[in-house]
């Protein structure tokens, strides 16, 4: 995501594919404007334990449950979130795979210093305990006010995962992705106590995510000048994984002579220029719902500029049929992904849509 100006986002967009004549043919979904009013959301999660709730992550400090047709405020960090550019702000939540037991939950966001800072709640009943704050993890971040990151997600490991960006600036300066004693630029897993780096090579994964059929990992990293990219892990792999940044952009060099050659480099599966006005890409989910099967099992991502999404399928470690999903979401700011597999995408400009049959 970066801080741009786009189209506001269209109410009801239907979903087009190619034909294997080349010409547009009617997909069997749509994404549907399913609510809107809210103040620049970022994320929208629901726990396995809460199918009636959808919690919606407004950058300002907000989370807002939507229940019913109705809202209410679950979580309100406003004092604590610095939001004055576009990266900053609170930007994801994650449920403890038990949250039905233990009411904990997770948040990343941006704190006044400009620092990253990821930490832990309990709720009770359908609002968080303010006194329960814990910090898990700071992230000096001060030198520059974009490239946050901003993804929590729990894994198959049932650990939980931070996706940071590298620091800022323009071409990671300090070289921050491919230093595996800092932070930023990396995919970090919790595991107890401490953070261990899980990926570097990332410049800013604005969304990452596992499927939850098999456990692949997917992950958007915006891109420098030319490239956006869609990086991918099979749960079989092993050891670090190095996506390449700074050294590479997309499947371009960028700087090669930084290349931390500690774990071999891993190429996205997928690429995409800046031609027509694409930026900045907002990385998704695989749907895994049953409301609309002809959907199921593909990765759905998008650009936040244009609007423009994709979807496409991994065989044998490899991206095949990827495919314009060719109508518009302006401000596509992320995806989200319900307790039943229902795939949802929210605006920064204030909308909540859902993939629904057509």
């Amino acid at each position: 995501m970066r801080a741009v100006t786009a189209a506001m986002a269209l109410g009801v967009f239907v979903a087009l594919v190619s034909s294997a004549s080349g010409g547009p043919t009617r997909a069997e979904y749509r994404f549907r404007q399913v609510a809107s009013g809210f103040d620049q959301p970022v994320y929208v999660a629901q726990p396995k334990s809460e199918p009636g709730r959808l919690y919606v992550v407004e950058r300002t400090g907000r989370i807002v449950i939507l229940a019913g047709g109705k809202r209410s405020i679950f979580l309100d960090i406003r004092s604590r979130v610095e939001s004055g550019y576009t990266e900053q702000g609170l930007l994801s939540v994650a449920f403890h795979p038990a949250y039905a037991k233990n009411h904990r939950f997770y948040v990343y966001y941006t704190n006044k210093t400009g620092d990253i800072e990821i930490d832990s709640f309990r709720s009770s009943g359908a609002r968080a305990v303010p006194s329960s704050r814990k910090t898990l993890l700071v992230v000096n971040h001060r030198a520059n006010d974009n490239h946050d990151g901003g993804q929590l997600e729990f894994g198959p490991d049932g650990r939980l995962y931070a996706g940071t960006g590298d620091g800022g600036s323009g071409g990671d300066p300090p070289n921050n992705s491919q230093n595996l004693s800092r932070k930023l630029g990396k995919l970090l897993r919790l595991n107890g106590s401490r953070w261990q780096v899980y990926a570097y090579g990332l410049r800013n994964p604005w969304r990452f995510s596992f499927d939850r059929a098999n456990g692949e990992l997917y992950i958007g990293d915006v891109g420098q000048d030319a490239w956006e990219e869609i990086d991918y892990r099979p749960r079989s792999a092993t050891g670090l994984a190095n996506y390449g940044w700074s050294a590479y952009e997309g499947l371009a060099s960028y700087k090669p002579s930084r290349l931390n050659h500690a774990r071999p480099l891993v190429r996205p599966v997928q690429v995409y220029s800046h031609g027509g006005g694409n930026c900045s890409v907002t990385g998704g989910y695989v749907y895994r719902g049953s409301a609309v099967p002809s959907a199921r099992g593909r990765y759905f991502y998008g650009d936040y500029c244009t609007g423009i999404m994709w979807s496409l399928r991994i065989s044998n470690g490899k991206a095949i049929d990827n495919r314009r999903e060719s109508s518009n979401i302006g401000n596509l700011s992320s995806f989200g992904q319900a307790a039943n597999g229902a795939l949802y995408a929210v605006s920064l400009s204030g909308s909540l849509y859902r993939l629904s049959k057509n």
